[in-house]
């Protein structure tokens, strides 16, 4: 395997020029850089990046912790990433770790190990003291809001007020929500705007939970259909439970919005097919500003950067006021 000492002698240059032409040092005559590139054409050197990381303490490389892929919100935040690692000429990991907290404890000590520069956390199930320990060996952002912690997030309190606010405007009082994993940060958040908001009328039966896809919200609309006493409006935590819960409805001959007014959350390609009224959220934007925290220096002071949301109101499969 050709090394810089094999380019040396076939560039007729010493060691060290070699060493500075590979790293771009700017103090090099033109005509021995040109002899080394030329040598490295003829030898076919190719760098070991594993010595150059050892060397400069630096991968290029950000790991990325999330439960799943093939989620739209993870996904979306995913994308983000993605297009500003491409920008800044970083490579990025990601971990898969479905919540199961050995897995997560595996991307940690690949921080540990400095097989990454620092970890952006989409969503986890370890404990946010837990995962700051290995703050140490790197910077930790968070796609949620925490104190503590570098932080770029959506206020969940707020954003849910949103559309539950917008029911009540159609004067509906009848209303149920569906959340995603039920102890999670963000659903925490939901559920306390749900019964800060709604007050009188909120009802545990009307929580429907470990909503998350679009077979989960078919599952919603027939555990509603199953209700003696039905909200007649409920705000999902995700465009695709909207979805499965218009679409079994309809299966069952029943109509959204006239039956039941269904709000969406996301803002997602999904909710502009089937004209749902949805709490967007720029998930990209989420994505590229962890990005941005996790190269520079600014994690050190625990930087929090709220992303705002707004309503978009769909037509066919919106809201309607009750009678």
């Amino acid at each position: 395997m050709t090394n810089i000492r094999d380019l040396a002698r076939e560039a007729h240059v010493s060691v060290t020029t070699v060493s500075r032409v590979l790293n771009d040092h700017p103090y090099v005559a033109d005509d021995k850089r040109q002899a080394v590139q030329a040598a490295i054409q003829k030898l076919g050197y190719i760098r070991n990046q594993t010595a150059v990381h050892l060397s400069t303490g630096q991968t290029h490389t950000i790991g990325v912790m999330l439960p799943f892929v093939d989620h739209p919100y993870h996904a979306a935040i995913l994308q983000g990433i993605a297009r500003c690692a491409f920008e800044e000429g970083y490579r990025f990991l990601t971990w898969q770790t479905n919540y199961v907290e050995s897995h997560e404890h595996t991307v940690l000590k690949a921080l540990a190990q400095r097989e990454v520069d620092g970890l952006i956390v989409v969503s986890h199930s370890l404990s946010v003291d837990e995962i700051l320990q290995y703050e140490q060996y790197g910077p930790i952002v968070f796609c949620e809001y925490h104190p503590h912690a570098s932080s770029v997030y959506i206020n969940h309190y707020t954003a849910f007020q949103k559309g539950l606010k917008a029911l009540q405007s159609l004067h509906h009082t009848k209303i149920g929500i569906c959340l995603g994993r039920p102890d999670s940060t963000n659903s925490l958040a939901r559920k306390q705007a749900y019964q800060d908001t709604v007050i009188d009328d909120a009802r545990p039966e009307w929580i429907y939970e470990q909503a998350l896809t679009i077979e989960d919200g078919a599952h919603v609309a027939r555990c509603w259909l199953n209700q003696s006493h039905r909200p007649t409006a409920i705000l999902t935590a995700s465009d695709h439970v909207a979805a499965g819960i218009i679409l079994e409805l309809r299966e069952q001959g029943y109509r959204v919005p006239e039956d039941l007014a269904v709000i969406g959350f996301d803002g997602s390609d999904l909710a502009v097919v089937l004209n749902l009224t949805t709490v967007a959220v720029p998930y990209e934007t989420i994505g590229r500003h962890a990005f941005s925290i996790a190269i520079s220096d600014s994690w050190q002071q625990h930087p929090q950067t709220e992303i705002p949301t707004t309503l978009k109101n769909g037509t066919t499969a919106s809201i309607l006021c009750t009678k």
